[in-house]
């Protein structure tokens, strides 16, 4: 069985792209290949990251386009022209239109930083702290074009202990991240995620 080509697509940092480069250099992605970064950011640091992995960026201003589905249409075509088969958002903070959506539902998946459907939407970090829960964690899902809406593949659990705060929180959040994305990556490549409804199976 060939690979599953991958498009990540990221704004920031990049932690999470970096989780799944090294995941894919250290064959635990089940075969899967990193065939390109999905940049809205020339300027962001995940760029270089993606290029020191020797990932190909397809990078974009969305300034530049007259509408969101203009630019949506236009990444559809490199994904398409590049036979990409699963995209992960990983940090991307641009809404999704239904041009991408649509053609990849169930086969576009969106790491959050709650307990989905907890706290959706920016901010799950500070939303789920000013509410005062003793456990948050992070969600893998499906997107289908709602705010985090999708079907839920998988879940971590995180503990917010007496006093947290953002900045205490935040790390263990993010490693929560880099090892639940790459394994729910690799579980999809391996063909050993089912989606029925909104029932996700994964074995």
């Amino acid at each position: 069985m060939a690979a599953m080509r991958i498009a990540v697509f990221a704004s920031g940092q990049g932690s999470n792209f970096g989780a799944l480069a090294e995941a894919a250099k250290q064959q635990r992605l089940e075969g899967a290949s990193l065939e390109l970064l999905v940049c809205d950011k020339p300027e962001a640091p995940v760029v270089e990251r993606a290029r020191a992995a020797g990932v190909d960026t397809f990078v974009f201003r969305p300034k530049e386009y007259p509408s969101r589905e203009a630019h949506d249409s236009e990444i559809l075509s490199e994904l398409r022209r590049r036979g990409i088969e699963l995209i992960v958002l990983a940090g991307y903070m641009r809404i999704i239109t239904p041009v991408l959506v649509e053609p990849f539902y169930g086969r576009m998946v969106n790491v959050h930083p709650s307990l989905l459907p907890a706290f959706p939407g920016v901010n799950g970090m500070k939303q789920a702290l000013e509410y005062g829960v003793k456990l948050t964690g992070v969600t893998v899902h499906y997107v289908d074009g709602g705010l985090d809406s999708g079907p839920i593949i998988a879940q971590r659990v995180v503990e917010v202990v007496e006093g947290e705060t953002l900045e205490t929180l935040a790390p263990r959040m993010h490693a929560a991240e880099r090892q639940l994305l790459p394994w729910v990556v690799g579980r999809i490549a391996a063909g050993a995620v089912t989606l029925n409804g909104r029932n996700v199976v994964v074995n």
